[in-house]
This record gives structure tokens, sequence and C-alpha cells, in this order.
């Protein structure tokens, strides 16, 4: 079976949701082990496992119903599915992480592609 790149991301995304459901239990049954981890916010693990499997979800739509949409709009939606989920990372160790500039431009480049690239998609799609 041939998937393109966003085929093959929102499988990749929905089995990192899968796997991270481990995390999200250990939130509750063994915290301990995220303490030791430096995981001060476990609720972040929540928001990446589901965030995860909410972009799987978006790649795989996107795939089956635009097969054949322009690179620059792939690129765009690539992007922003990859990196959104794994914003909640830092959020994890560091509720501060979010005053750091560099955290701060790498929200607003994936933030940007998802706001260009599935309009983009719908318009391209439709018109």
């Amino acid at each position: 079976m041939d998937l393109d790149l966003l085929g093959t991301l929102g499988l990749w995304s929905l089995a990192l949701g899968a796997v991270s459901g481990w995390l999200v239990t250990a939130t509750l049954e063994k915290p301990e082990l995220l303490a030791r981890a430096r995981i001060r916010h476990p609720g972040r693990l929540r928001q990446l496992h589901l965030d995860w499997v909410m972009m799987g979800l978006i790649l795989l739509a996107v795939e089956l119903a635009v097969p054949d949409r322009p690179g620059w709009i792939t690129a765009l939606i690539a992007f922003g599915t990859v990196v959104n989920p794994l914003l909640f990372v830092p959020l994890a160790v560091s509720a501060e992480a979010s005053k750091h500039l560099a955290y701060r431009a790498v929200t607003a480049a994936s933030f940007a592609a998802m706001t260009v690239g599935l309009p983009a998609l719908a318009a391209y799609a439709t018109f």
C-alpha cells in the first residue's frame, strides 16, 4: 500500500496516541514514576495523548478526502499536525516553557500553518 506523507503521518500519530495512553494511565496509577521523570504537570500528557489522536484523524481525513492537493498545502498541514501535539511536552515539564521566545515562535508557526493550510485545502477542494 502506498500512502503519501499525510497518510503515513496520520497512522503514526494514531499509533503514538494509542501508546501515550499508558502515560495517561501513569498519571493515575504511578504518578511517582512521572515525578521521577520530572513531569510536573501530568495533565499535559492527557492533552498530548488527545492531540495525537485528533491530529491523526485530521491527517487521515485530509489524505482520503483530497489526495491530489498541492504540495505547499501538504507541507503546512504536515508541519502543524506534527508540531501541535509536541507543544505539550515542554509544558508537562514546566509551565514556564510557554514564556520562552523559542516556544512562542514555534507555537505561532505551528498554529499559522494549520490556520492557513486547512482553509487553503478547503478552498482548493471546493472551488
